[in-house]
């Protein structure tokens, strides 16, 4: 995972910016305390873990990639960086007020020994806030009609809700509430399905070099081939059907809540 962070990284705050939105509710279900200290874990280059600093919270920002994190240190801020992995937290137990992270938890090797070790770092009566998406909710992007194998391969590599429920319960959280989010057309974070009512985003090649989907799984003739066909469709407006034929009521990413009581 350190070396493709370190390739994804070169570019990722090009297109991979703080949504005000998705941090508006990101902060709302923490909900964190002015005095306590958190941690943000998979932080990236850190866009989402500025945005708490911003507000005049302490964090520490923890990522395996140090190209991530040498972005991150910008020096305008008062996070402290730390280059670690969710399998083994280089911190002391019942350290942290509460956790959040987005968007990393299917690159954990274990869910349960990492979220054992999420438990650890936290202090009782605190509070984990976790932005992931569903594979049931990624069968129905409708990337999945132009890039079937990239998409599969990033549907397997996500884990299911039923499992990440199980091994919260495993780890001893208690899983205290789940919130939809649906992509937005004034999306800022130019994740995955970033482009769900924008399609022409996916032929910005700095774009999908900032989603690990494409730039780790994908097969460059299958790219090549699935955005002719997106341009076809786009021309013709064919792509207007194969959105509707995607409709999907129950949204795109969600947020779990879970409580270490």
């Amino acid at each position: 995972m350190n070396a493709k962070y370190d390739r994804i990284g070169l570019g990722y705050n090009a297109t991979r910016k703080a949504d005000p939105y998705l941090f508006e509710r990101l902060h709302a279900l923490l909900n964190p305390d002015p005095k306590g200290i958190y941690l943000d874990v998979g932080c990236g280059t850190g866009n989402y873990t500025k945005e708490f600093d911003k507000l005049g919270l302490s964090f520490v920002g923890l990522d395996p990639s140090q190209e991530m994190l040498t972005q991150a240190d910008t020096g305008e801020n008062s996070i402290t960086w730390v280059q670690g992995n969710a399998e083994s937290l280089p911190f002391v137990d019942a350290y942290f007020d509460g956790v959040a992270c987005t968007l990393t938890i299917h690159h954990w090797s274990d869910l349960t020994h990492c979220f054992k070790e999420v438990y650890r770092v936290m202090k009782p009566q605190t509070r984990w806030v976790i932005f992931t998406s569903d594979p049931v909710q990624m069968s129905h992007y409708w990337l999945c009609h132009y890039f079937p194998d990239l998409m599969q391969k990033g549907i397997d590599q996500m884990p299911q809700i039923p499992k990440i429920s199980e091994a919260l319960t495993a780890a001893g959280f208690v899983e205290t509430g789940r919130e939809t989010y649906s992509v937005r057309e004034d999306l800022q974070d130019l994740f995955l399905y970033s482009g769900k009512y924008q399609p022409e985003r996916y032929f910005d090649e700095d774009l999908r070099r900032g989603i690990s989907t494409f730039s780790d799984l994908a097969h460059a003739t299958e790219v090549k081939t699935g955005l002719e066909r997106l341009r076809q469709d786009i021309d013709s407006g064919e792509i207007k059907h194969v959105m509707d034929r995607f409709h999907y009521d129950g949204g795109d990413y969600l947020y779990m809540v879970a409580q270490k009581e």
